[in-house]
C-alpha cells in the first residue's frame, strides 16, 4: 500500500479541518491518486496538504487562463456576482476584490459601478497593505477551491469588513445529482477545497452572519453590527 493510500485511508484521523480545524475527519474517497478528506463538523471535503501541487506548477496553471475585461462572456459569468451585491451596495462603497487573478475584471465592473476597489492577488497582486484596511464589500470568485488554509484566508476577510459589509464567494457547490467522482470541478488539481451548502451555512452559523444564495453557486454573507443578536 502506498504512502498516499496510507494517508488517505489511515492517517486521516490526524488530520485536522484546514477550514474549522475540528479533528473529526474521515476519508470520503480517493479518485485519481488523489485522497478526499471529509470534516463531520463543517462538511468540507479537502485534499490533504501533502497531495497539493506546489506554488509553481500552481501559478503555471493560472498563466493558462484567458480572462480579459474586454470579454463580454467573462463578464456574463462575473455577474452573478456582480449583480446582485450591486444591488444591496450603497453608493461610492469600498470593496475588495480577493484573488483578482490575472486580469481584474471584477473590481473593474465595480469601479463602472461607481464604487472604489482594491485587489489582492496572491501570485499576480501581492500587496500586503490590500489586507490591513476595512471595507464594506470583499468578493472572492472562484477562489476558496483553491485555499489552502481556507480557514485562515477567510476568518481575515471577514475581519475585515465593516458592521453591515457583505462577503461574496462564488464557487462550484459539491453536486447532490452528479457522483462526486464525475464532477469536473475535482479534475483541476489545483482545486483542493470543495463546499456545500452546509458549509456555507456552518459559516454563517460560526460569523453570526446572514446568508442568502442569490444565484447558483454565489453565496453573500452580511456581517452584523456586534450587538446585533441573530
Amino acid at each position: 500500500m502506498s504512502d498516499e493510500v496510507r494517508l488517505g485511508q489511515q492517517n486521516h484521523t490526524d488530520q485536522r479541518c484546514p477550514l474549522c480545524h475540528k479533528t473529526d475527519i474521515h476519508h470520503f474517497s480517493r479518485i485519481r491518486e488523489r485522497d478526499y478528506l471529509s470534516c463531520r463538523t463543517c462538511q468540507l471535503i479537502f485534499v490533504p496538504a501533502e497531495q497539493h501541487v506546489s506554488a509553481d506548477e500552481e501559478k503555471a496553471r493560472y498563466d493558462q487562463h484567458n480572462n480579459h475585461p474586454d470579454d463580454p462572456d467573462y463578464r456574463a459569468f462575473l455577474s452573478r456576482m456582480f449583480l446582485p451585491m450591486q444591488h444591496r451596495l450603497n453608493a461610492r462603497s469600498c470593496g475588495l476584490d480577493f484573488g483578482s487573478g490575472p486580469g481584474p475584471t471584477l473590481s473593474l465592473m465595480f469601479e463602472e459601478g461607481g464604487h472604489r476597489m482594491a485587489i489582492y492577488d496572491y501570485f499576480y497582486a501581492p500587496t500586503p497593505s490590500t489586507l490591513d484596511q476595512p471595507y464594506d464589500f470583499i468578493t472572492a470568485t472562484e477562489v476558496v477551491e483553491h485555499l489552502h488554509r481556507p480557514g485562515f484566508e477567510l476568518e481575515r476577510l471577514w475581519s475585515l469588513l465593516n458592521p453591515g459589509a457583505l462577503l461574496g464567494v462564488m464557487t462550484q457547490l459539491v453536486p447532490e445529482s452528479t457522483p462526486f467522482a464525475d464532477w469536473y470541478y475535482i479534475k483541476d488539481p489545483t482545486h483542493v477545497c470543495f463546499f456545500s451548502p452546509s458549509t456555507c451555512e456552518w459559516l454563517a452559523k460560526h460569523w453570526q452572519a446572514e446568508l442568502t444564495f442569490p444565484g447558483k453557486n454565489v453565496m453573500l454573507f452580511q456581517k452584523f453590527p456586534a450587538h446585533h443578536a441573530v
